[in-house]
């Protein structure tokens, strides 16, 4: 980085924590989601999916849905966004939060309210077909996938 670039960075650096600061001061808004998981040969797997904006690989997740509960708004997000149905937990196996940034200039705190999916079945065609990708991981696999930390602790200690 030369001498010139050093304020530049010093402000974008400014910006980046002055957005994640105002993220934190704001209640947090929830959100509902699956952990799908399954058996294949005695040994557990599971989705996950790539973010629309980053690619980053992510649990299904999304707003909740007028007059669904957590665990049907879970569900539909496992179907819009992986193509997924199965039995789905009606009690939440955990809470994680992390920041949404809402384009380059924004940022919201979320906490997800993660419900456990046994998956029966993947669609062929499903409405994020095109902006998603779908991949089943071995645990420790989908643990290291994931950036959200309290994410990554739910999935270590998952047990179906």
């Amino acid at each position: 980085m030369t001498d010139k670039d050093k304020p530049r960075e010093v402000r974008r650096r400014q910006r980046h924590h002055f957005r994640i600061a105002k993220a934190l001061s704001a209640a947090p808004k929830v959100q509902h989601g699956a952990l799908p998981w399954r058996w294949v040969d005695g040994t557990l797997e599971i989705m996950l999916v790539t973010s629309r904006e980053t690619g980053r690989w992510v649990i299904p997740k999304g707003w909740p849905h007028d007059g669904m509960s957590s665990a049907r708004s879970a569900a539909q997000e496992a179907f819009e966004e992986a193509g997924i149905t199965g039995a789905i937990t009606k009690k939440e196996i955990g809470r994680f939060h992390y920041l949404k940034f809402l384009g380059k200039d924004d940022a919201i705190e979320c906490i997800v309210h993660l419900h456990a999916m046994e998956v029966e079945e993947e669609l062929p065609r499903w409405p994020e077909k095109a902006q998603r990708t779908r991949k089943w991981f071995l645990r420790p696999d989908a643990a290291e996938a994931v950036d959200e930390p309290d994410l990554r602790k739910l999935i270590l200690s998952f047990a179906p």
